[in-house]
């Protein structure tokens, strides 16, 4: 099950000096990106800062040093005049212009990115980062360090370099380690290493990051701030990601309760605590504690923006499988029908979205386990006929909708129509990769042991040894693959 998130972010001003505010964002439903903004303030400067959502996290203030662009390579490259070292405070024009800076820098690394031009993006990120080693090897080591560092690895993200982020968070996290709570900004980059860490996999790091950047807000602000959302979702993710239930659940229902405190009990802020601990319950086989959750969102969603959104629809979706981890199939079918036909009616995505089509099997495979077979295999036979008029008959992503559709068909013993199809799947992926490649044996299987339901030994036997050769040469005799 997959939820999808679109956060769109709002503008807002803080009125604290030299904190930073965060803001869990409008839930709607696309691919999950988390965005926080920030606003800084230091004696009557005010710094409206550009967020960069950044996958699960967001990009939202540093000083970073900026460089020009390679066709400028050859001459003396540029950096920000560090914004830190006013004695008593923060010039407003230095302020400003380091904003308009690191602002240019980010867009032009997403833009970057965004046009193909990656290369010309790490270079400008590596000039930065070249000028902050060279800034601390002089024995400026501080929190105007540890920002840079920390948009420096941001902006790694954003090109995809994991592993280069790696090395800039083990620098980073020895800045932070020599700072004191008490300066400004550090909560913030505290909470972008608890979610960099966590992308790398590096958990127990995240962890630590996190923790802190709790205990400092909570120092700032108190603990019922709504400032402590983001990281302490960012705790829950993590500890339901590393198996420890009991803590993610904890940190969730904290979420919950800081949200509906500050913002209301319907307010769609609540829609991501809420996804994320229903998806969790739904892990552990909780059906009813994520049922509660999912329902909870699917009012909120209906109130919003009435009953025949799409993100009731898809909200409808997760409590549909909540329903049927309950056991509860004939409501789950009946969910799932109204969901694909709300997404539907509500034009919010395209008709060959992976969401949908996950959706259709969904409810095609319980419909097939509740003994509706044929409604089933209507839904698997729309989803072939949408890809081939999208993507062509001869594309190999329709070899999967033939497997399904096989497979409805040899549970309702119709092995003829079954062979038919995986014989046409398997041309298709022989006709694409090529009649070695190990992709084929997916279909090449299931034609074996059709053919072996058709009594048809012999031509069963020659397939599965084939099958067998060509996992041996891809994977090892002693592999998973051809030990199955």
């Amino acid at each position: 099950m997959a939820t999808f998130l679109l956060l769109s972010p709002p503008s807002f001003t803080c009125n604290r000096m030299s904190e930073i505010c965060l803001s869990v964002q409008s839930l709607q439903l696309q691919k999950g990106i988390t965005c926080s903004s920030v606003c800084l303030q230091k004696q009557k400067c005010d710094i409206k800062l550009y967020a960069v959502p950044v996958r699960a996290f967001s990009c939202c203030f540093a000083s970073t040093p900026s460089a020009s662009s390679r066709a400028d390579s050859g001459r003396q490259r540029k950096h920000i005049p560090s914004a830190f070292t006013a004695p008593n405070g923060y010039q407003r024009n230095r302020m400003t212009e380091f904003e308009v800076q690191l602002e240019e820098l980010f867009n032009e690394v997403r833009m970057m990115t965004m046009s193909g031009r990656k290369n010309d993006a790490v270079e400008l990120l590596q000039a930065n980062y070249e000028a902050v080693k060279e800034q601390m090897e002089s024995g400026a080591i501080g929190i105007e360090q540890a920002a840079v560092l920390d948009i420096v690895a941001l902006g790694y993200i954003t090109v995809g370099d994991l592993k280069f982020v790696a090395s800039v968070l083990d620098i980073l996290n020895k800045v932070v380690d020599s700072l004191k709570d008490s300066e400004p900004f550090l909560d913030s980059v505290l909470l972008h290493m608890g979610s960099m860490y966590s992308t790398l996999k590096k958990f127990e790091k995240s962890i630590s990051a996190y923790k802190r950047s709790i205990d400092i807000i909570e120092k700032k602000n108190g603990e019922d701030s709504s400032f402590l959302i983001t990281p302490i979702l960012g705790m829950a993710k993590v500890f339901g990601t590393i198996g420890r239930t009991g803590k993610a659940v904890e940190f969730y229902h904290r979420a919950i309760s800081l949200l509906e405190s500050s913002r209301g009990f319907e307010n769609e802020d609540l829609v991501i605590p809420l996804s994320g601990l229903g998806n969790l319950m739904l892990k552990e086989g909780k059906g009813k504690d994520a049922e509660t959750c999912f329902a909870r969102i699917v009012n909120i969603y209906k109130k919003l923006y009435g009953e025949k959104d799409g993100k009731v629809g898809m909200a409808m979706y997760s409590l549909a499988n909540a329903k049927c981890a309950r056991g509860e199939a004939d409501e789950a079918v009946t969910l799932y029908r109204r969901a694909l036909q709300i997404i539907k009616d509500s034009n919010d995505m395209a008709l060959d979205a992976s969401v949908m089509e996950k959706m259709r099997i969904d409810l095609a495979e319980l419909l097939h386990v509740v003994g509706r077979g044929n409604e089933g295999r209507e839904l698997l036979e729309e989803c072939l006929l949408i890809n081939e008029r999208l993507k062509g008959k001869e594309h190999p992503s329709s070899v999967k909708h033939l497997v399904n559709l096989a497979a409805s068909y040899s549970r309702s013993k119709n092995y003829a129509e079954a062979e038919r199809l995986l014989r046409i799947g398997l041309d298709i992926m022989i006709k694409a990769v090529g009649p070695d490649d190990q992709s084929i044996t997916v279909p090449m299987l299931n034609l074996a042991v059709t053919l072996y339901n058709l009594k048809r030994d012999d031509d069963a036997e020659q397939l599965a040894l084939e099958v067998l050769r060509i996992r041996e040469n891809a994977f090892g005799k002693d592999s998973l693959p051809v030990r199955l």
